[in-house]
C-alpha cells in the first residue's frame, strides 16, 4: 500500500468510498492513464450531515463522542509563526483526527501531499468542467498553518480532511455572495497602537511562536465578534458594514462556518478521540465546543447552489502569494516568511547575508562590514521599538541605511528578489489533471524545458531536431492562449531563419488556460488545430488575420490545419475587393513562403495563392492611392512598405517586375498623396528601377510652386522615409530641401514644422549629427543675410596710415 493510501484509508472518521466518488471525464482516450484524467469529486457529505443533524435536531452535539477532546487552534493564513507554532500544537495534542479550512471536496487529494515531488507552493485548484474559467484556487506555501498540518498528518498516519464549503458550492455562487468583511485584526491592531495589522501579527505572534497563543487568539476573536454585526444571527443576512461597526460575520461566512461545524460533527461520530481543527482565527470562536444544535446549521445549508467541479493540485509562486488580488493570496513578503519558517538559527544575520549576495549578483559593492554593520542596526531598531526580534521593516530600514546608502532602486532589488522572490512548486506527476496539461507535461519532460517562475531567454536553433519541436511547441502554446514565451530578438545575430529566441516565464494561471484550452483536444496539436480552424470558420475574419493564423499554423507545425485554411484564404480573399485587406495579408505570406526550407514544410499551395493575393493588388493598389487624407496616406504607405519587403525578401523574379511596374504607375501620377509618391519614388530608387537625375527631377517637381507646404513636406516625408543617411551622401538632394526650406516664409514654415519634426525626428542621433555636417561641409548660406556696413572714409584714412606706418612704408 503506497503512503497516499495509507492516508486516505477509511478510519476514524476518514473519506470513506461511499463519501467521494472519483470518476474519469468523458473525454479521456483508451489506454490513457489515471493522471491524465481530470478529478471530478462529487461529495455526499451534505446529505450525511444533514442526516447526523436530523437525528434529534433538538439535541445538542455535547453528547456526541462524550469522550472526545476537540482542540480548534485559530491561524493567520501563510504565517510562518503560526505555522511553528501549530506543528508544536499538534505534537503536543497529537491528534487522531484533522481538520483543515478547505475545500471538503478536495479530500481525495490530500495524501499527494506525502509524495517526495509534491514541492510548495503549490495550490488546489478547482473549475467547472463545463466552464474552466469558472475557477478559484487555494494556495499553500511551506509555511502555511494548514501546508504543516497536512504534513503532520502524513507523518504521523492521521487521517486529514477539510472542512470548508465544498467548491461545487463555491463555484457555484455569486461572486458577489461571497464575504469581503474588513480585517478583523485591524482592529486588533489598532487597539495595540499598530497602524498596520500584518505588523501587529509579527510582533505578537510570528516572532514569539507559542502554542499558548491560540486559545488567547480565539478569546481575542471571541471578543471582536460579539459586537460585530450579523454575530447573532444564522438564517437573515447581516446589514452592511458601517464606521462605528467595521467587522461584520456576513451571510457566506455564517454557512461556512455551518458547514465546518457538521464535517466535525461526523468526523466525532465516526470515532475521533482527539479532533484538531485548524482554521482562520476568524472563524475559532464559531468552532469551540459545545456546537450546539445540528438544526440551525442544517438550515442555513439547505439549498445551496451547486455545480459539477473538478479538483486538482497545480503548481504556485511566491510572485502570486503576494498578489492582492486575481488569484492571490494577499501575502506581502511570502519570501522573508519562507526565510523565517526555514531558517530557525540566527535568522537575521542569515536573511542579510543573502540581501548581500543578491546586490552583489548586480554589481554592487557589499562587504561583510555591511553586513555586521546592518545585524547591528537591526537589532537596536527592534530593542527601541520593544521587539523580541528584529522583523521585516526593522531589516529593511536596516539594509536600506547600510547595504544601500538610503537608495530605493537597490532596496527594489532585494524586495523583488528575497522579500517577495519567484520559487515555483512542483507537484506529482500522476496528480489527477486534464489530458491535455498531461501532454504538455510529457512533452516538456521530452524537450527538456521546465517550468520556472523567473524569466530566461532560450536560443533555438531550428537546424536542431529538439529545438525545433521546441519551436513547434511554444508556437502551440501561444495558439492557445497560454503564453509562456514569447518571442524576442535576442543577441544572437544569424542571416536567415535557422534562429529564434523566447523569453520563458510560467504563471500560475496558466494551468486555468491550460483546462479552458482541454475543450479543443487532448494534446497540444489536436487542440491548436481544432482551434485554429474554428477561428478560421468565423464569417467575420478578416484575409490578414487568416494569413496570419496560416503562418502560426506553419510555425507550430499544424499540417491537418494548413489545408483547410490555405481553402479558407482563398475564399476570403476572392470576396474580398479593399485592396489594403490584400496588402496587409501578402506580407505574413510571403514570410510563410520561407519556412519551407528551414522546417521541410511544402510552400507549393502558399506560393499559388500569394500569387494570387499579388495580381490582385498590383490591379487595385494604383487606384486606391488617391483621394486620401493624410491619416489614410500614413497608414497604406506603411502597409506598401511591408508589402515591398516581404517581396524583395522571396527574391521572386516575376514577383519583383510586377511590384515595381505597380509603384511605377503610382510615382508616375500627379494626383497621388505626397506621402505614396514620394515613398513610390523612393523605392524605385532603391531597386535602381529610377536614376538619380530621375528622381531629382521628381523631387524638384514636388517642391515647385505649384503645390502647397505641406504637400511638398508630405512628399519629403515619403521620400525620406527614416532614412537620413541618404541625406548625407547625396549632397545635391540634399542642397535643393535646404534651398526650399530656407524658402519658406515664417507662416509656411509653422505650418509644415509638425511634419518636418516627424520626419527628422525619425532620424537616428548619429544620422543627424552626420546630416549637420554635411551642411556646414558645402558651405549652406545662413537663412537671414547681413547687410554689409557702410565705410567711413576718415577712419578709414587713419586705419590706412597706420597700417603703411607698421609695414615700414611710411612716406
Amino acid at each position: 500500500m503506497s503512503q497516499r493510501d495509507k492516508v486516505i484509508h477509511p478510519a476514524n472518521g476518514a473519506t470513506t468510498p461511499d463519501d467521494a466518488v472519483i470518476r474519469a471525464s468523458s473525454g479521456s482516450e483508451p489506454g490513457e492513464g489515471d493522471s491524465a484524467r481530470p478529478l471530478e469529486v462529487t461529495t455526499n457529505a451534505a446529505a450525511a450531515v444533514d442526516s447526523a443533524g436530523d437525528t434529534n435536531p433538538g439535541a445538542s452535539d455535547s453528547s456526541v463522542g462524550a469522550a472526545a477532546v476537540t482542540r480548534v487552534f485559530g491561524i493567520r493564513h501563510h504565517g510562518p509563526g503560526s505555522a511553528r507554532s501549530l506543528r508544536h500544537a499538534l505534537e503536543e495534542f497529537a491528534p487522531d483526527a484533522i481538520l483543515i479550512e478547505g475545500p471538503a471536496d478536495a479530500d481525495p487529494l490530500v495524501g499527494f501531499v506525502a509524495a517526495d515531488t509534491m514541492t510548495p507552493p503549490v495550490a488546489l485548484l478547482a473549475y467547472v468542467p463545463d466552464s474552466p474559467a469558472r475557477a478559484a484556487f487555494w494556495p499553500f506555501a511551506v509555511f502555511s498553518p494548514e501546508w504543516q498540518a497536512m504534513r503532520y498528518g502524513v507523518d504521523h498516519a492521521v487521517p486529514v480532511r477539510f472542512c470548508d464549503l465544498p467548491a461545487a458550492h463555491v463555484l457555484a455562487a455569486d461572486d458577489d455572495a461571497r464575504g469581503g468583511g474588513s480585517d478583523p485584526l485591524a482592529a486588533l491592531a489598532s487597539a495595540a497602537g499598530y497602524d498596520d495589522a500584518e505588523r501587529w501579527w509579527d510582533a505578537i505572534v510570528e516572532s514569539v511562536p507559542d502554542s499558548a497563543a491560540f486559545d488567547a487568539i480565539t478569546e481575542a476573536m471571541a471578543a471582536l465578534r460579539e459586537d460585530a454585526p450579523g454575530s447573532a444571527s444564522e438564517t437573515t443576512p447581516p446589514e452592511a458594514a458601517t464606521p462605528a461597526a467595521p467587522l461584520i460575520v456576513d451571510q457566506h461566512t455564517l454557512v461556512r462556518e455551518a458547514h465546518m461545524r457538521q464535517v466535525m460533527r461526523q468526523v466525532l461520530k465516526g470515532g475521533a478521540k482527539r479532533l484538531a481543527v485548524v482554521c482562520g482565527a476568524w472563524h475559532a470562536p464559531a468552532l469551540v465546543e459545545p456546537l450546539g444544535p445540528a438544526a440551525p446549521d442544517t438550515r442555513l445549508l439547505k439549498g445551496l447552489p451547486k455545480t459539477k467541479a473538478a479538483l486538482t493540485w497545480v503548481p504556485w509562486t511566491h510572485s502570486r502569494l503576494a498578489a492582492g488580488s486575481g488569484y492571490g493570496a494577499g501575502v506581502t513578503s511570502p519570501g522573508w516568511y519562507h526565510h523565517l519558517f526555514t531558517e530557525t538559527q540566527r535568522p537575521v544575520a542569515r536573511w542579510l547575508t543573502k540581501v548581500a549576495g543578491v546586490l552583489r549578483s548586480h554589481d554592487l559593492p557589499v562587504s561583510s562590514a555591511h553586513i555586521i554593520e546592518a545585524v547591528r542596526l537591526a537589532d537596536t531598531l527592534a530593542a527601541l521599538r520593544g521587539r523580541p526580534l528584529p522583523g521585516l521593516s526593522e531589516v529593511t530600514e536596516a539594509v536600506r541605511s547600510v547595504m544601500c546608502g538610503g537608495d530605493e532602486t537597490m532596496l527594489r532589488l532585494v524586495v523583488d528578489e528575497l522579500i517577495v522572490g519567484e520559487t515555483l512548486g512542483g507537484v506529482p506527476e500522476d496528480t489527477p489533471t486534464v489530458p491535455l496539461a498531461a501532454d504538455l507535461r510529457a512533452r516538456c519532460k521530452t524537450l527538456r524545458l521546465k517550468p520556472e517562475a523567473l524569466a530566461r531567454n532560450i536560443d533555438l536553433d531550428l537546424r536542431k531536431e529538439r529545438d525545433v519541436e521546441r519551436s513547434h511547441l511554444l508556437h502551440r502554446l501561444r495558439l492557445l492562449g497560454i503564453g509562456w514565451g514569447t518571442p524576442t530578438t535576442g543577441e544572437v545575430r544569424s542571416t536567415g531563419t535557422f534562429r529564434e529566441t523566447w523569453t520563458l516565464r510560467w504563471e500560475p494561471e496558466f494551468e486555468v488556460r491550460i483546462v479552458e484550452a482541454a475543450v479543443w483536444g487532448t494534446t497540444l496539436r489536436t487542440a491548436a488545430e481544432t482551434k485554429i480552424l474554428d477561428t478560421a470558420s468565423r464569417d467575420d475574419i478578416t484575409v490578414t488575420a487568416l494569413a496570419d493564423a496560416l503562418e502560426t499554423a506553419l510555425l507550430a507545425d499544424l499540417g491537418g490545419a494548413t489545408e483547410g485554411l490555405i481553402t479558407r484564404l482563398e475564399a476570403a480573399a476572392a470576396l474580398d475587393h479593399d485592396v489594403t485587406h490584400l496588402l496587409g495579408a501578402l506580407p505574413g505570406l510571403t514570410r510563410t513562403l520561407r519556412y519551407g526550407d528551414v522546417r521541410g514544410t511544402d510552400t507549393k499551395a502558399l506560393a499559388h495563392v500569394a500569387d494570387g493575393l499579388l495580381v490582385r493588388i498590383c490591379a487595385g493598389l494604383p487606384g486606391a492611392v488617391t483621394g486620401l487624407d493624410i491619416d489614410a496616406a500614413q497608414a497604406l504607405r506603411t502597409q506598401i512598405d511591408a508589402a515591398h519587403t516581404a517581396i524583395s525578401t522571396r527574391d521572386d523574379e516575376h514577383t519583383s517586375t510586377e511590384w515595381l511596374a505597380t509603384l511605377q504607375r503610382i510615382a508616375d501620377r500627379d494626383d497621388v498623396h505626397g506621402a505614396i509618391g514620394g515613398r513610390a519614388v523612393r523605392l524605385l530608387c532603391d531597386a535602381e528601377r529610377i536614376d538619380d537625375a530621375d528622381s531629382a527631377r521628381r523631387l524638384a517637381a514636388a517642391l515647385s510652386v505649384g503645390n502647397t507646404p505641406a504637400a511638398k513636406a508630405a512628399w519629403i516625408d515619403g521620400f525620406l522615409g527614416g532614412r537620413g543617411l541618404l541625406l548625407v551622401h547625396d549632397r545635391e538632394l540634399l542642397r535643393r530641401i535646404d534651398e526650399w526650406l530656407r524658402d519658406l516664409n515664417e507662416d509656411q514654415f509653422v505650418a509644415t514644422l509638425p511634419l518636418l519634426r516627424r520626419t527628422f525626428g525619425s532620424f537616428e542621433s548619429g544620422e543627424r549629427r552626420a546630416i549637420s555636417q554635411a551642411l556646414r561641409d558645402t558651405g549652406s548660406a545662413p537663412a537671414t543675410s547681413v547687410g554689409h556696413p557702410e565705410i567711413d572714409p576718415i577712419r578709414g584714412q587713419l586705419a590706412l596710415r597706420a597700417a603703411t606706418a607698421i609695414l615700414g612704408a611710411a612716406g
